[in-house]
């Protein structure tokens, strides 16, 4: 089912891909930080081959505000699958008075750390956090975290970094070229097509030893000449990727006399 929510968490738990502890953690709505992507991972759950993550998903989507869940298939980014599948439960779309849109419809409520533990360095209190935990940091946390957090062992954790409303443009530049991520990150990075409009992320990717080597091919085309000369020359980027940009360079040569 398409359900029209586009997110890199999102599309983890579309492949399958989150481990059932995650996606018991979603199911009971503490997972997301947009309306949109709570009700996706939602509809997606209810057809969990866990029993227990589908009773979870339809116990979450029983207690969701029928008022605030009436606004939001009201507006725009609301597809009409999610429509459909909450039309079958009785919910039409209606334009009432609601909270913030973007807000989840169900908040999990998080106990704020002591004053001792808010002292301790960041990567020594992420590191005793359990993985649930680590994702709503990850989604709501500080710039510092989410460095921190894109390089997480878990990959629901390092995507829910991706997914964060917090995260910048720059960021994901440092991110791009990070060889410290896990092929995940690089490649939900390369597929997002705004991410892809801004060149430091591009060549970050490309010269990354670490993107796989099908994306960071189909990024030659778009390096600049001087981006080009660098990988041209860098023994720690596969060959193949080496020989395309000797070949752009020349041919970018070429074109010019």
């Amino acid at each position: 089912m398409d359900l029209g929510v586009r997110s890199p968490l999102v599309d983890l738990f579309r492949r399958g891909e989150a481990d059932r502890d995650v996606r018991m953690l979603a199911a009971q709505g503490a997972v997301a930080v947009r309306a949109a992507e709570q009700l996706a991972l939602l509809v997606l759950l209810v057809d969990d081959p866990d029993q227990e993550v589908r009773a979870a998903a339809e116990g979450t989507i029983a207690r969701l505000p029928r008022e605030s869940l009436a606004a939001f298939l009201a507006r725009p980014e609301a597809s009409g699958a999610l429509r459909d599948f909450f039309a079958r439960r009785g919910v039409e779309p209606a334009v009432v008075p609601s909270g913030t849109p973007d807000e989840p419809l169900i908040e999990s409520h998080d106990t704020p750390p002591s004053g001792d533990v808010a002292q301790i360095p960041a990567a020594q209190r992420l590191s005793r956090m359990r993985v649930g935990d680590r994702i709503k940091t990850a989604l709501k946390g500080s710039r510092e975290e989410r460095a921190i957090l894109i390089r997480d062992v878990n990959k629901a954790v390092s995507t829910a970094v991706l997914s964060s409303p917090k995260l910048s443009e720059g960021e994901v530049e440092v991110f791009a070229r990070m060889s410290g991520v896990s092929d995940d990150v690089l490649r939900a990075i390369a597929g997002s097509q705004t991410w892809l409009r801004n060149y430091g992320v591009v060549s970050g990717l490309a010269r990354n030893p670490k993107t796989p080597i099908a994306i960071s091919l189909g990024l030659v085309p778009r390096l600049l000449e001087r981006d080009l000369r660098i990988l041209v020359t860098d023994r720690n980027v596969p060959d193949a990727l080496r020989r395309v940009a000797k070949k752009a360079l020349v041919a970018g040569e070429a074109r010019r006399h």
